[in-house]
């Protein structure tokens, strides 16, 4: 396996990575903004008020997005273990 290659490799699993994390961070990144907007507009600095809605949001992003995560991880290991022999070079 040269530099190259390898490097190719690591940049595949970043970007798949990213690609699934990043769904749930854009609503948590969204969710923390409009809370804290709130949280600002109406002096309320309740821990609870921003915890348990970000949570909420997390989870349910999460089990909407579970079946395109899952898609996606699979397609990146069915790649990555379909071109085994690539690797052992």
């Amino acid at each position: 396996m040269t530099p190259q290659f390898a490097v190719h490799v690591i940049e595949q699993a970043m970007m798949a990575a990213f690609w699934i994390a990043a769904p749930l961070l854009v609503i948590s990144f969204a969710l923390g903004i409009v809370i804290n907007l709130v949280q600002i507009a109406t002096s309320m600095q309740d821990p609870v008020f921003s915890t348990v809605p970000r949570l909420a949001c997390c989870l349910l992003g999460f089990l909407l997005l579970m079946p395109w995560m899952l898609q996606h991880a699979t397609a990146y290991a069915t790649a990555i273990l379909g071109n085994l022999a690539q690797y052992a070079r």
